[in-house]
């Protein structure tokens, strides 16, 4: 019993296609990488995962084959198969061949070609936000007006490197069996769902939290509910970088590389933090604990090391935290006219109210303000008509009924006006073992000028 009869079994044959044909895949694939033509993380799935999985199936199958056709020769000697034998010394063969062989290699380029375009879309804020993740749509939607509206979901949702790959698929499962079953968390609960000190690598891709950037003016306008929509600035001098590695008043001291800050959160949201271990360049250790913190919170909390997100962490997405500060802000860029009486007072009545979707919103915004500006005198028609399509694009872009998202489903730990953000820490309270506190003091982050 020759090689070649055991080979013989259409089981064995299939798994030497299988074989050779991801063979050929694979390093077509890794050039592609290599080239840089392959460069979102999807495509390591394929490559690295789907292509090496279907080879070891074709390699599987070959001993299987094998195996079959011996059973077979032993039952019946004259059970070889006897296959065409193709003579190349035939015009006809020949042709044939060329034929099949151009078909295949054009086939291989369709399937390459397809791949390639599908890896791209499935890493699309498209397919993130429209066609998987259904349930993802107040994320899209707050992401396609935030700062990173250019930046594609996967870039910043999924790190580098095989662990952080897989990380990203475990939790995807987690999600697709969500929605699935009907059972997604509504709202989806807040965070990005990396692996623990995984997103500041990701940040650092594009920023550079140790670059020395100085100081920044920030001017924050508030307006009244006056007839003229009184406006009130604050004008802050951010310290955004330290001017060293062992000053400690700047922002984002806590993002230098050469620091290293962890800490134990008690609950899913990171809101509250009772112990705070800090390494600094020099390698010297100190660590606060909140009053009334037993040893038994800190083994039991979660520990993490301290990253963009912990601060930054609806950059991605962002949704405002009142109805005041969206209508606020609509009103400083310049959506709303100021010359409108009552503007603010009439924008932030109506985006606050409960409506059962974002339609009737629109709706009732629009009757709203119709029908209170009617009975305004010297109310101009185009500054009316500018004012419901802002408020009904700040009702849209924060609120969604549907996934029971509203003012304030996601606090922003960036400050401390909404939320207890700096001050989760920053409390004057969390104590060193020589008296030292984690200051409260304002002037370590920002200086108000006016």
């Amino acid at each position: 019993m020759t090689r070649r009869e055991l080979l013989s079994h259409p089981v064995a044959i299939i798994g030497v296609l299988m074989t050779t044909a991801s063979a050929v895949v694979f390093i077509a694939l890794v050039i592609a990488m290599l080239a840089g033509m392959l460069v979102n993380p999807y495509a390591g799935l394929v490559v690295f995962i789907a292509i090496p999985a279907l080879f070891v199936a074709g390699l599987l199958l070959v001993p299987v084959g094998a195996r079959l056709q011996r059973r077979k020769l032993a039952r019946d000697p004259q059970a070889v198969i006897d296959y065409p034998v193709l003579d190349f010394r035939r015009a006809s063969v020949r042709r044939t061949a060329v034929i099949i062989t151009a078909l295949t290699a054009v086939n291989v380029i369709i399937v390459l070609l397809a791949g390639y375009g599908t890896l791209h879309w499935m890493e699309s804020p498209t397919f993130c936000g429209q066609v998987c993740h259904t349930p993802m749509h107040p994320q899209h939607a707050a992401w396609q007006s935030a700062a990173h509206a250019r930046i594609a979901c996967a870039e910043c949702h999924i790190s580098d490197g095989v662990s952080g790959f897989m990380y990203a698929k475990m939790s995807g499962l987690r999600q697709l069996a969500h929605v699935v079953t009907n059972s997604v968390p509504k709202p989806i609960p807040p965070g990005a769902h990396m692996q623990p000190g995984a997103q500041a690598k990701t940040c650092a891709s594009c920023h550079q939290p140790g670059k020395r950037t100085g100081d920044r003016l920030r001017v924050i306008r508030e307006y009244a509910d006056d007839e003229a929509n009184g406006e009130t600035a604050t004008v802050l001098q951010l310290h955004v970088n330290p001017g060293s590695t062992t000053s400690t008043r700047a922002i984002h001291w806590h993002a230098n590389p050469a620091i290293r800050i962890e800490y134990v959160a008690t609950d899913p949201q990171h809101e509250t933090i009772p112990y705070v271990k800090v390494t600094d360049a020099a390698g010297n250790v100190k660590e606060y604990v909140a009053p009334d913190t037993s040893e038994q919170t800190i083994s039991t909390g979660e520990r993490r090391v301290m990253d963009c997100v912990d601060c930054h962490n609806t950059v991605g997405h962002p949704i405002s935290a009142t109805p005041e500060r969206a209508v606020d802000n609509a009103i400083a860029a310049g959506q709303v006219s100021r010359t409108l009486p009552f503007a603010r007072r009439e924008g932030v009545r109506l985006v606050k109210a409960s409506y059962p979707s974002q339609d009737a919103a629109d709706q009732a915004i629009d009757e709203g303000l119709r029908a209170f500006y009617q009975k305004q005198a010297g109310s101009s028609d185009e500054e009316l008509r500018r004012a419901v399509r802002a408020f009904q694009d700040v009702y849209r872009r924060n609120v969604f009924p549907t996934m029971n998202v509203t003012w304030g489903s996601y606090p922003d730990q960036k400050g401390h006006v909404t939320s207890n953000g700096c001050f989760r820490c920053h409390d004057d309270s969390h104590a060193a073992k020589d008296g030292s506190t984690i200051s409260a003091d304002c002037e370590y982050c920002h200086k108000q000028l006016e």
